[in-house]
């Protein structure tokens, strides 16, 4: 049933943080405070290189050939998923040239009206290559009428928290 999916831990995903990227998300998001483009201007504001914008990892946590199969895995359709909701929480800034692994885990599973909507809340937390955590962001995907296969949930490499 849907409760067995609270508690899944997904393998841990690991990121480069790149210059390039960091300027091109800036700029796409309309930022133009020269520490997010300029590593002069960031080491003049006391940054060791450019800063990356605060929303910035959400999209590294998903630059992954396919960041729909871990869903898949658990029998979720993503043609029926919606994107809901996203929270963070910031601890540390996140730098051109760090490493960031991404450690996500279901931490809800919601069902509304008999199953007809479902909610899946996922929380991720973000360290950087020090050991130090640098963002948890949680989100929450709507699964919309019958998007979930509750027979797919077993034995796809996932493990309980």
């Amino acid at each position: 049933m849907a409760s067995e999916y609270v508690g899944k831990v997904f393998p841990p995903l690991q990121a480069d943080v790149e210059k390039w990227q960091l300027r091109f998300f800036a700029k796409a998001v309309g930022e133009s405070n020269p520490i997010y483009f300029d590593e002069v201007a960031a080491q003049a504001e006391g940054h060791k290189s450019i800063l990356a914008p605060p929303t910035y990892v959400l999209t590294l946590s998903i630059a992954e050939p396919d960041p729909f199969q871990k869903y898949r895995e658990l029998g979720i359709n993503p043609e029926q998923m919606l994107h809901a909701q996203q929270k963070f929480e910031y601890f540390a800034p996140v730098y051109a040239g760090d490493k960031i692994t991404f450690t996500s885990r279901i931490v809800d599973f919601i069902e509304r009206r008999k199953g007809a909507i479902k909610f899946l809340i996922e929380e991720t937390d973000a360290v950087n290559q020090e050991g130090v955590m640098t963002t948890r962001f949680r989100k929450t995907v709507v699964i919309k009428g019958n998007g979930l296969n509750d027979t797919a949930t077993e034995g796809k490499g996932l493990r309980h928290e």
